[in-house]
């Protein structure tokens, strides 16, 4: 059962529209992003979102002093690190973390044994930011990828009309869409909705035996 989330909020009702659809989890941006948020707005929101929702934070090169300080003042569950920590930076933050890497060619999936076998997630390498540039990888390059029990997020470029092939390809533990499901830059209800609703029938396909 692939999990959704829905990344780049900067709004109450947004991060509702989410909860409302069915995501599992919702992700606030606090490094250079035009999707950025203030650690105060973030901590508003997720004070008033049920219990049940992962709250992922998202940093580049940030202080382990920072990191701490961001998971306790918005209740994050995760921080999602797009920056060039190292494996020792990683586990030595004693926080629950996930691992971006940048795919440009498969030879970049070698990196990922190194952060353990936590939750890490596999993004484009194109663009002017470290993640939410709205492009894809090659998701060929996952099609026999042996995760070793890792949980897998995929991101880069998600939207309704190509997430039934991301899956199939790379059967991720969850899938992280941010522009796929906005218009004019700004989240659209009908499309967190729409694409939230195509990953429940993909699951159920899968369940089923007819996602092959």
């Amino acid at each position: 059962m692939t999990k959704v989330k829905v990344c780049g909020i900067q709004h109450l009702e947004a991060a509702q529209w989410a909860v409302d659809a069915g995501a599992d989890a919702v992700g606030f941006i606090f490094a250079d992003s035009r999707r950025r948020i203030t650690l105060e707005k973030a901590a508003a929101i997720s004070d008033s979102l049920p219990e049940s929702i992962l709250r992922i934070g998202v940093f580049v090169n940030a202080s382990k002093k920072e990191l701490q300080s961001a998971v306790k003042m918005a209740n994050l569950d995760y921080v999602q690190l797009h920056g060039d920590e190292s494996p020792a930076f990683c586990r030595g933050l004693n926080i629950p973390y996930i691992k971006a890497v940048s795919i440009k060619e498969k030879n970049d999936l070698d990196k990922l044994p190194e952060f353990g076998e936590e939750m890490i997630l596999v993004d484009s390498g194109k663009g002017p930011y470290r993640g939410g540039n709205g492009t894809s990888f090659d998701w060929d390059y996952l099609r026999d990828y042996h995760s070793n029990n890792r949980r897998l997020i995929l991101a880069g470029g998600l939207k309704k009309e190509n997430i039934r092939e991301a899956i199939k390809k790379v059967r991720p533990y969850m899938v992280d869409v941010s522009s796929g499901v906005e218009s004019g830059g700004i989240k659209d209800k009908e499309k967190i909705v729409e694409f939230i609703k195509e990953v429940r029938e993909i699951n159920s396909d899968s369940e089923s035996g007819e996602l092959q």
